[in-house]
């Protein structure tokens, strides 16, 4: 099982889970040693494969570090932060998360869009 650390060291993932936000955007860093990386995907495409069956669930995506970096990001867009909740706090994912190897640490945090003039729109 994975070990998981807050992204912000002032909002946790519980705190931003009682916000009513939409849509947001779920950034997951992890980090796990190079043997372990083959099992990091295996657990992660297991969990998206329940994911993307979740009301709410719009889309995800996940990236690796280039030059042999053992750093991930998992980028997942959803309706709400109450369909993520609904779905991360299902027993099925839970059980899931066992999945993972023991070296993958993961830091999940919930974003919204931004719109700065000129650059970007929310």
């Amino acid at each position: 099982m994975s070990t998981f650390e807050n992204l912000d060291p002032i909002v946790s993932l519980a705190d931003q889970m009682n916000a009513d936000e939409e849509p947001i955007v779920l950034i997951n860093l992890f980090t796990v040693d190079a043997t372990d990386e083959d099992a990091l995907l295996k657990a992660w495409a297991h969990d998206a494969d329940f994911m993307k069956e979740q009301p709410g669930y719009i889309s995800t995506q996940l990236h690796k570090g280039i030059a042999g970096s053992s750093t991930f990001i998992n980028y997942a867009i959803w309706q709400d932060v109450e369909s993520f909740r609904n779905a991360f706090t299902n027993p099925e994912f839970q059980r899931r998360i066992a999945d993972y190897p023991a070296s993958a640490v993961a830091k999940p945090h919930l974003f919204k869009k931004l719109a700065v003039e000129n650059h970007c729109v929310a």
